[in-house]
């Protein structure tokens, strides 16, 4: 329905304009009767629907709402599967709109900087390419049932320590390479209904009063028509962060925001012209909710659970199969070994906790597909309430293990270890987890370790286990998951969405995080995750894109249909994947672009494509990629803008950033020209990057000893090469100071003048 939102307005008072800018109670949005404007609900999510039955209590104390638990995006990500991510926002949109919500909040871009984060299994990567890849397809399918979007936490939330008071210091470049980056995308494919800004500060800035953040950058530059709401109780000063851009206050302030609103702009501190504007981008949504609304919706919660099934198959990864030893027989003993076996952790704590539809019991569904020709025990093997070791409990897990054909450990983090609220201070896993799995392993060589956790950790018994089955948190549906993929009824398909260090130390932001103080300084810069492991030539435990299969896969002819190309040009680039092995699988081919001599620090390779092919045996598919001029810039402060140098960019296909396979070299000609104003304190090899200067420079060498050198590059035993060193890094002033008087100022001013009239 069309409505004219600017007359709407005119009819308001300047407190009915001021009190939409914050929330009726915890979780919906104020409406105006006579004015028939409604109001709308915001809820939890992202990878399920966390609507109170209750208080307005955004902890998660009081009972929700069944929904379905999809996996977190830690898991989300690793299926790098666009079309995959798009159905679970379908079905996340269809259970928004039976329980009549307006807007589910999420999902979450925010860069894994540190594998500390205790937010982390929320968030999607450590790349911001594919980060933002994975958020628009789930904005795209939540949105494409009529709900809206909450594209969050804008920007640099990377740790859960004094979140709502730390500044995030981070240089330009980085900010726009890496941070912002994640969210662009999915702005300007996804275009969220809604996005929510921060807690914390910015540069200085509280994101909630950043007015360079949510206006200059993401509604001029990026386009977002929506509005920007606060993370709950994250403003600072009302009227400053409506002034910034920040239109909504969740949750309700009980009217302090909005009579702060209404004092500024009778005090002239604030124009009315700004809140205006603020108020139409309100009304957009909340009527585009409204007309969206579907009455008596419904959804099939056994089909969303068989959804939420494939989809933990998919975001599984297969770390190790050492002598193949998965998939497992369907026959034989099988021992089942730990607690999270029984009581599975299968979703993060805090504001995105959901009460599932219903839940796999893990044993009962690896009964099922083991089949009536296999015998399945079970031992407890430590209790997740606590670290200490009990001996009996390692006892009856060796015991068990030893009297099995196989013994598979279910390990990982329980809750108490990681959540949204607080950051982890180790990477390692329990104690008494870890004692169970030596002391497995020192009885049963045939051991596979399935894990649960929502971000990396340390393996020191890696070595020990012959397989590992990196599950993250899977859902309501992950016990069944599991069990697909433990006997080869699925093939494991998930790759790595981030980086794995062997220890915590080999972390980028390491000595950075989380700060000194509400300062938190991203010294490490542009190296995040595999960018800083392939600049220090490190190997981590398990590299970003990495993941097995129970097949194998082959890449041929790749092709590019143009080596030369200008910055404006896109590219297609092609290649074959075969599927050599005997089982029908998925591969997923990754692309990344090189620099090969590039004038500025920049990364080994950067991902910029990749495709998910399904395969089946000795079956062979053509993936095609299109680069355009972001696939190969780097952004330049100066320009404030993307840029591409000149020079030759080698195309890179592989199976994880650490196993490139198939290469290309294409030379891209830059548009934009920089041509630097030179100064006295530009150096001699600065002006010599430009052939077309060398005369001037010449003639200013003429008129120094440099210029008379032997003929034999000889002199009093200083080489050529050193003294061609000298005069690259020279200042053109040093040229006079060494003249002795032949090179005189004038003549030094004068060639500087004429290097800056080209």
């Amino acid at each position: 329905m069309k409505r004219d939102l600017k007359s709407i307005i005119a009819e308001m008072t300047l407190e009915e304009k001021a009190g939409l800018c914050s929330g009726l109670d915890f979780w919906n949005t104020k409406g105006i009767e006579r004015l028939g404007i409604p109001s709308i609900m915001m809820t939890d999510g992202p990878h399920g629907l966390r609507k109170q039955r209750a208080s307005a209590d955004h902890l998660g104390l009081f009972d929700s709402v069944p929904s379905t638990c999809f996996p977190s995006a830690a898991g989300l990500a690793t299926s790098w599967d666009r079309e995959l991510l798009h159905k679970v926002g379908v079905a996340l949109g269809e259970e928004c709109q039976a329980e009549e919500v307006g807007v589910l909040l999420g999902p979450g871009a925010n860069i894994k900087r540190s594998p500390l984060c205790g937010r982390n299994f929320e968030y999607f990567s450590e790349d911001p390419y594919l980060s933002s890849e994975m958020a628009a397809a789930h904005i795209q399918g939540v949105q494409s049932q009529g709900v809206g979007t909450s594209l969050k936490h804008f920007a640099a939330n990377n740790q859960e320590h004094r979140r709502m008071s730390t500044n995030a210091v981070v240089d330009e470049r980085t900010l726009r390479e890496i941070y912002l980056a994640s969210f662009e995308g999915a702005v300007k494919q996804g275009q969220p209904w809604t996005v929510m800004c921060a807690y914390n500060k910015l540069n200085g800035e509280f994101c909630a009063e950043n007015e360079r953040l949510l206006t200059d950058i993401l509604k001029e530059e990026w386009g977002h028509e929506g509005f920007v709401v606060s993370d709950w109780g994250a403003v600072n000063e009302r009227a400053d962060g409506l002034r910034a851009g920040l239109e909504l206050e969740m949750p309700s302030s009980a009217g302090v925001g909005d009579q702060k609103i209404v004092e500024a702009i009778r005090s002239g501190r604030l124009s009315e012209e700004k809140l205006d504007a603020a108020v139409e981008r309100l009304l957009r949504v909340i009527f585009q909710a409204v007309d969206q609304r579907k009455p008596d919706a419904t959804y099939d919660a056994e089909a969303h659970h068989q959804l939420a099934r494939e989809v933990a198959r998919e975001s599984m990864v297969l770390l190790k199969n050492e002598n193949n030893i998965l998939p497992l027989a369907k026959e034989g003993r099988i021992a089942i070994v730990g607690a999270l076996a029984k009581q599975p952790r299968y979703q993060g704590g805090g504001s995105s906790h959901i009460k599932p539809t219903k839940l796999d019991d893990m044993i009962e569904e690896l009964a099922k597909s083991a089949g009536s020709q296999a015998v399945i025990t079970y031992a407890q093997g430590y209790t997740l309430d606590s670290d200490v070791t009990e001996d009996a409990l390692i006892t009856e897990a060796a015991h068990a293990a030893k009297e099995s054909d196989v013994t598979v450990i279910f390990a990982g983090l329980p809750e108490r270890y990681e959540s949204e609220g607080f950051d982890r201070t180790h990477m390692r896993i329990p104690d008494n987890q870890m004692k169970v799995i030596e002391a497995v392993a020192a009885v049963q060589p045939r051991v596979v370790v399935v894990l649960s956790n929502g971000a990396p950790i340390e393996m020191p018994w890696l070595r020990s286990v012959n397989g590992v089955l990196e599950a993250y948190l899977g859902g309501q549906a992950m016990g069944g998951a599991i069990a697909d993929l433990l006997f080869g009824d699925a093939n494991p398909c998930g790759k790595l969405a981030e980086t794995f260090p062997v220890q915590l130390s080999d972390n980028p932001s390491y000595l950075f995080f989380p700060g000194n103080g509400d300062t938190v300084t991203y010294n490490e810069g542009i190296y995040v995750g595999y960018r800083y492991y392939d600049a220090k030539k490190m190997r981590p435990l398990f590299p970003f894109g990495h993941g097995l299969s129970y097949t194998h896969f082959d890449y041929s002819d790749l092709k590019v249909d143009r080596t030369q190309m200008q910055d404006s040009d896109e590219m297609t680039v092609s290649l074959n994947v075969k599927n050599s092995g005997t089982h029908a699988g998925k591969e997923i081919v990754q692309l990344y672009i090189r620099d090969v001599a590039s004038s500025i620090s920049r990364p080994e390779k950067e991902l910029k494509g990749f495709a998910k092919v399904s395969l089946e045996p000795g079956e062979e598919k053509k993936i095609s990629f299109i680069l355009g001029k972001r696939a190969f810039a780097y952004y330049d402060v100066g320009l404030q803008d993307w840029n591409v140098e000149t020079g030759d960019f080698e195309v890179l296909i592989g199976k994880s950033s650490a196993d490139i396979v198939l290469s290309k070299t294409v030379h891209v000609t830059s548009s934009v020209v920089i041509l630097p104003t030179f100064t006295r304190n530009s150096t001699v090899g600065d002006v010599l990057a430009y052939p077309e200067l060398a005369p001037v420079i010449m003639e200013l060498v003429k008129h120094s000893p440099f210029g008379n050198s032997p003929a034999d590059g000889e002199a009093d035993g200083l080489s050529s090469e050193m003294m061609a060193a000298f005069l690259k890094y020279l200042p053109l002033r040093g040229l006079a100071a060494f003249s002795g008087g032949a090179l005189t100022e004038e003549m030094l001013n004068a060639a500087v003048h004429t290097l800056n009239k080209r």
